[in-house]
């Protein structure tokens, strides 16, 4: 297996409200996709340690989609928490940077499918997605 993979961001919001977009499934409709032509129809998220993460991701034009599907295995509320999907795992580390700049962390495990750069930048642009509805959705 590859070494993990790590993205960041720093996202112009309080912690508690990146927190609450980035877990609430009424949020993560929003941005959970890499592409423009994508998106979330529905998720589901049971943050609990035996929990599980539940997002569809699909073709607007219904030509492809799947389901990302996770267990937590550790939440600490308002500083990350980890997860496994399948034979692979991410960690998610939040941490407030001041009382508008928070800084999310994910590290993850690549697949062996496609290459380790196609994988970096389809999380990373879900990651950008986040940090573009975020900033959008609590001003300043």
């Amino acid at each position: 297996m590859n070494e993990p993979i790590i993205i960041t961001a720093q996202i112009k919001a309080s912690l508690p409200q990146v927190w609450e977009a980035y877990t609430q499934p009424q949020h993560i409709v929003h941005w959970n996709f890499a592409d423009a032509s994508w998106h979330c129809p529905s998720a589901e998220n049971d943050l609990r340690v035996g929990g599980t993460y539940n997002a569809r991701m699909e073709a607007k034009d219904g030509s492809a989609g799947f389901n990302f599907e996770a267990v937590y295995t550790r939440v600490e509320p308002e500083k990350g928490f980890e997860y496994v999907f399948g034979d692979r795992s991410a960690i998610i580390s939040m941490e407030a940077l001041n009382t508008r700049l928070t800084s999310i962390t994910i590290q993850f495990d690549p697949e062996q499918i496609h290459p380790i750069e196609m994988q970096r930048a389809g999380w990373q642009m879900i990651l950008n997605n986040c940090k573009q509805y975020i900033e959008q959705t609590f001003p300043e």
